[in-house]
């Protein structure tokens, strides 16, 4: 491997960068969004429970907030009955989309970086493969000059020279394509996440508005 990024030259090491970055941000999202510290599966029934005769009290609310993104956004609802026990529709729905957007902005950060290097790196493999090319051909020429004429040129080394410059085209789809493919699995599951997210924070909503209107 030492060989092929010493023979590729110094258009390999943007994409080398390309490939730590990738490596990186793919294990961050891989943590970030577990569904534990995202939606857990009973936490909507949990704060139903919780709230069903009365708010709760407030170490209560922020330890809900603190529990994973969807308590944060069902713990925003919680804290304006705590500030205003009166609150309406409009309050309550306010301060849940306001929480919501700050958690999917949250849970998207960084796919547009990991997408970026997707899109970038066949176009770094394809920059140094044209810049070892022009190396190559330039070195040919010179040499065919020097010999007095083409015919002094060795195939073997043009083969050659070739075939290192297409290393950086190779390394270059190696990094974009794992990329693509893991930028589109967080997506989806981003996707998921948030469209559960509203689904539980209109049915918390609700719930709400009927415990208030008793």
């Amino acid at each position: 491997m030492l060989s092929i990024i010493q023979a590729a030259g110094w258009p390999i090491w943007p994409l080398i960068i390309c490939s730590i970055l990738a490596l990186a941000l793919i294990v961050e999202r891989f943590v970030a969004l577990k569904t534990a510290r995202v939606a857990p599966p009973k936490l909507l029934d949990e704060a139903i429970a919780v709230s069903a005769k009365s708010v709760p009290a407030p170490d209560v609310v922020n330890q809900l907030a603190h529990n994973s993104a969807l308590g944060e956004v069902l713990a925003s609802g919680l804290r304006v009955l705590l500030s205003n026990p009166r609150a309406g529709e409009t309050e309550l729905r306010a301060a849940m989309e306001g929480a919501g957007r700050a958690v999917a902005h949250r849970l998207e950060k960084y796919l547009n970086a990991l997408a970026t290097i997707a899109s970038a790196a066949p176009l770094l493999g394809l920059l140094g493969t044209v810049i070892g090319m022009i190396e190559i051909f330039g070195s040919q020429a010179g040499a065919g000059a020097a010999g007095g004429g083409m015919g002094s040129s060795n195939p073997v080394l043009l083969a050659h020279g070739i075939s290192t410059a297409l290393y950086n085209t190779a390394f270059g789809l190696i990094v974009a394509i794992p990329s693509l493919i893991f930028w589109r699995y967080f997506r989806g599951r981003v996707d998921a996440y948030i469209l559960q997210m509203e689904l539980a924070s209109e049915q918390f909503l609700r719930h709400l508005l009927r415990r208030n209107a008793h």
